[in-house]
């Protein structure tokens, strides 16, 4: 095993775009891989190698997340402790932004899983390999999954949960 700063040099990068995706918070992405390599540290020798190593230090960062979700969702923060969302550039064409952002909620209205998926596959830039493994299921289940959230997507519906 490389030492752990050649590891968190490796994957950092990964691992921040895999939270980034899930919580659309840069400096809450940024504290929460700051954490995964931590819990890495103290769980090292658990690491089997039964998956790639970024794989498993986004399954870290996963339950890292998944926990903070819980820990805030009987705390919620106060309006003023809200991250800022950054005003588009002039440049931006309306109807490129309007689009955009009509995907965005069309992906937000997605069961959880398909989104989860879709933000992993599309923002995360993970293999369907990876996904099947972070989310513990197969890669026929990750590359099915993406298939239908995007008939889903192109037909202009997220309605019905599955």
């Amino acid at each position: 095993m490389d030492d752990m700063d050649a590891v968190y040099r490796r994957h950092a990068q990964t691992v921040y775009r895999f939270l980034l995706t899930q919580c659309r918070d840069p400096d809450l992405a940024e504290e929460l891989t700051q954490e995964t390599f931590c819990q890495a540290i103290r769980s090292i020798q658990r690491f089997d190698g039964s998956c790639k190593l970024s794989v498993w230090l986004c399954q870290i960062a996963k339950h890292l997340w998944y926990q903070h979700l819980r820990r805030h969702r009987r705390d919620p923060l106060p309006l003023d402790h809200l991250p800022e969302v950054p005003a588009p550039s002039a440049e931006e064409g309306l109807l490129e932004q309007e689009g955009h952002m009509s995907l965005l909620r069309q992906i937000h209205r997605l069961p959880p899983l398909q989104r989860e998926v879709v933000y992993l596959r599309a923002f995360g830039g993970l293999s369907f390999r990876e996904i099947g493994e972070v989310l513990e299921r197969t890669e026929t289940w990750a590359r099915v999954t993406f298939y239908r959230s995007k008939e889903k997507l192109r037909n202009g519906g997220a309605e019905d949960e599955k």
